[in-house]
């Protein structure tokens, strides 16, 4: 029995149509949990219906918890482990949110629903792109790192240089930083901008290597996601 619970509550398989109008049904539900956070009034309408996703999450909290061991293979210890999980945290939080009374203040009211705005994330336990991706990433981890310590090390370098050529335009080095990340993501706010020539010319070659460098990691999931999805389109 608990094996199909566990069958049923898990991502659907294209085979399992309980599984499929299972999975249907919690998508329905978070979107309709989602329906009150787009609205700054309270009505009576949206606290039925937190009530009733509250309560449908809740027991397919406990059914995942109920089935850890199937999902986590460690025997025992899954029981243990599962309430740390991502998924199982986001859970949490987003149940804790609707079982808190509302009548400490506008800024705990303000807090609970950014907590039940977390529950959009729980779509992607139903996505099955959301996990091919995770795969991706784990698989491309060291080639995506060496993307990441050259940005970094690009944002320190460019930052450093034009802390020194632009004296009078950053008031600290974290204010260098700050304009370093936003040329090189090619966001450019505009609120610090260099003024000598000296700046300038490292302000234009900070925005092309931005285009570049963000450009490799692009590429590098793009080629692991095609990599994982060929096999299955010769089936």
């Amino acid at each position: 029995m608990r094996r199909r619970i566990y069958d049923i509550i898990e991502k659907a398989e294209s085979e399992d149509m309980l599984s499929r109008w299972y999975d249907r049904f919690m998508i329905v539900c978070i979107f309709l949990s989602l329906i009150p956070l787009c609205f700054k009034f309270n009505h009576i309408v949206f606290v039925g219906i937190d009530a009733f996703t509250a309560a449908v999450f809740i027991i397919d909290y406990a059914l995942r918890w109920w089935t850890a061991d199937f999902k986590l293979r460690e025997g025992k210890q899954s029981f243990v482990k599962y309430p740390l999980t991502p998924f199982a945290i986001i859970d949490l939080i987003t149940i804790l949110a609707s079982a808190t009374p509302l009548n400490s203040g506008f800024r705990v009211f303000r807090v609970i629903r950014l907590q039940k705005s977390l529950r959009a994330l729980k779509l992607l336990r139903y996505s099955r792109g959301f996990y091919l991706m995770l795969l991706v990433l784990h698989k491309k981890k060291d080639e995506l790192m060496t993307v990441f310590y050259l940005v970094i090390g690009y944002i320190l370098f460019s930052a450093l240089l034009m802390y020194q050529v632009e004296p009078n335009t950053f008031e600290t080095f974290f204010d260098a930083i700050y304009w370093s990340t936003i040329t090189l993501t090619t966001v450019g706010f505009g609120d610090y901008a260099p003024v000598t020539m000296a700046g300038k010319a490292v302000a234009v070659v900070t925005s092309i290597v931005g285009i570049g460098v963000f450009a490799l990691p692009t590429g590098i999931i793009t080629a692991g996601y095609l990599a994982e999805l060929e096999p299955k389109r010769r089936k």
